[in-house]
């Protein structure tokens, strides 16, 4: 998934109009992923949707599906997402037990893994599963809700984290979720990370198309300049 010359960007649907589906998807149609945020009530203190938001936006869209599991069982339920269309799944390193048997089962259904750090979670706690994953994702806000401030620390986390993968020789891409916007994607992208989830920047803006196309330019910006 490594693409040095391009930042990802991947629009939650966590602040679409859910009544206008289909819609709000259509006019991201130019976004790199769809983010989609499950929560169980459990892991988190927030109820959000299953595997028939997934069905019915893998028939509404050609986007590829990027599903974030804040679940307490992703072990047992991450396949249920493979089958409802997911392309990338991402499962809390804090709830996961068995990341390497759960990376080869998803990749042998041709779905991508990611592993997911909460913001008091350290980078060192996924140290050892660099190796496993296409994706590591710096939570930026405390899970849960969206349209939360984004935390300032996050640009030393994925410093560290970048050189960390670099270090290993990992493939492995570094996406940020939470609090993400104009005002913070060029830092993110010169701090290492290589692919950005918005929501309500994206989706409460006019025209949700022009937002990614200002995402990508500010986040190329930091790109050009990452390691100055």
């Amino acid at each position: 998934m490594t693409d040095t010359q391009h930042i990802r960007i991947s629009p939650s649907i966590l602040a679409a109009d859910f009544l206008h589906l289909g819609r709000d998807l259509e006019a991201i149609h130019d976004a790199d992923y769809v983010h989609i945020d499950v929560m169980d009530g459990h892991f988190v203190p927030n109820l959000t949707y299953g595997t028939t938001i997934v069905e019915a936006a893998s028939r509404a869209t050609d986007v590829p599906l990027d599903v974030h599991m804040m679940v307490t069982n992703p072990d047992e339920t991450a396949l249920w997402y493979a089958e409802a269309g997911a392309d990338l799944i991402t499962v809390h390193i804090e709830a996961v037990r068995d990341l390497p048997a759960l990376a080869s089962e998803l990749r042998g259904r041709g779905v991508g893994v990611g592993v997911v750090l909460n913001p008091a979670t350290p980078v060192q706690a996924v140290a050892d599963s660099i190796d496993d994953v296409d994706v590591v994702l710096v939570m930026s806000v405390n899970p849960g809700f969206g349209g939360q401030g984004f935390i300032e620390s996050t640009y030393g986390k994925v410093r560290e984290l970048r050189r960390l993968i670099d270090e290993a020789g990992s493939p492995a891409i570094i996406e940020v979720d939470g609090g993400v916007g104009p005002a913070n994607a060029e830092a993110l992208a010169r701090a290492g990370a290589d692919m950005l989830v918005a929501g309500s920047a994206i989706f409460r803006a006019e025209d949700p198309a022009a937002m990614i196309a200002e995402l990508r330019a500010r986040a190329a910006v930091g790109l050009a300049a990452r390691g100055e």
